[in-house]
């Protein structure tokens, strides 16, 4: 055989196999852009809402024109900062009432609660006017209960 000849063998096997490896290049991108496409999407966070309407005869005193509701729990940290905070506002205006899932279940499955804590300001008539979920700063619970006081003076 002539060097040309056996040059040209060469040649012809380093081309293959260089192809061969693109073509596997290539095959390997496709699967990882496959594969990162079908990756599913992370957890979502849960979806904290609150109930537009309460039933107040399932709270204690029903007669108050304001509840201030805390839904809670016995083995929750934050609980006890957020009835800190607004077990004070009780008065003759204000019932105030924390309900915590290890002695109400029923209320809180009753009002869809998905985590604790979570404040629930609402009137007379059980209309929901505001939720808070988890701490809550004293002075925002102070503005959203005057702001309910003002309106019944109206």
């Amino acid at each position: 055989m002539s060097l040309v000849a056996v040059l040209v063998a060469i040649d012809a096997g380093v081309a293959m196999r260089l192809a061969v490896m693109a073509v596997l290049a290539l095959l390997a991108v496709g699967v990882a852009f496959t594969l990162q496409r079908r990756r599913p999407d992370p957890p979502t966070a849960p979806s904290y809402r609150a109930p537009n309407q309460l039933d107040r005869q399932d709270f204690v005193e029903p007669g108050h024109p304001i509840l201030a509701a805390v839904f809670a729990s016995t083995t929750c940290n934050t609980c006890p900062e957020v009835w800190r905070v607004v077990e004070p506002m009780a008065s003759e205006l204000v019932a105030v009432e924390r309900i915590d899932v290890e002695d109400r279940s029923d209320l809180h499955k009753r009002y869809r609660i998905d985590g604790v804590p979570t404040t629930i300001l609402a009137n007379a008539e059980g209309v929901v006017v505001q939720a808070f979920f988890g701490p809550v700063p004293a002075g925002e619970i102070d503005v959203a209960i005057t702001a309910m006081r003002e309106h019944l003076d109206r």
